[in-house]
């Protein structure tokens, strides 16, 4: 991972971060048959290769196939099967797992997604 000092940084040389995520965070009455969740970063990434990572067993969606890029190569979809009046929390890369890396290799930075799904 490559360090950047404040003033060197630039568009290219920053790390990509998570711009906008489906439902977004801090989301409360989600539909609980919503199908899929998404994450958009602020650069193209490297396709096929991502770290939806368990905060605990719990509040992990469960999941129908694996995940996959968009056309836009910045938006990546968890395909997921969801319950009525649960709490939902995702790390989008994390401390231990960064396969989320931009066409350069850089690791995004970490992004907590918590939602929660509305009772039916």
């Amino acid at each position: 991972m490559s360090q950047v000092r404040g003033e060197e940084i630039t568009l290219e040389t920053a790390r990509p971060v998570v711009i906008k995520s489906a439902p977004e965070a801090g989301a409360e009455g989600v539909d609980p048959g919503t199908t899929q969740i998404s994450v958009t970063f602020s650069k193209q990434m490297q396709g096929g290769t991502w770290s939806w990572c368990v905060l605990s067993k719990e509040s992990y969606p469960g999941t129908s196939e694996a995940p996959k890029y968009l056309e836009d190569k910045r938006t990546c979809v968890l395909p997921v099967k969801l319950q009525p009046g649960r709490t939902y929390a995702v790390w989008i890369n994390s401390e231990k797992f960064y396969e989320f890396k931009d066409t350069k290799g850089q690791p995004a930075v970490p992004y907590l997604l918590v939602f929660r799904t509305r009772e039916r």
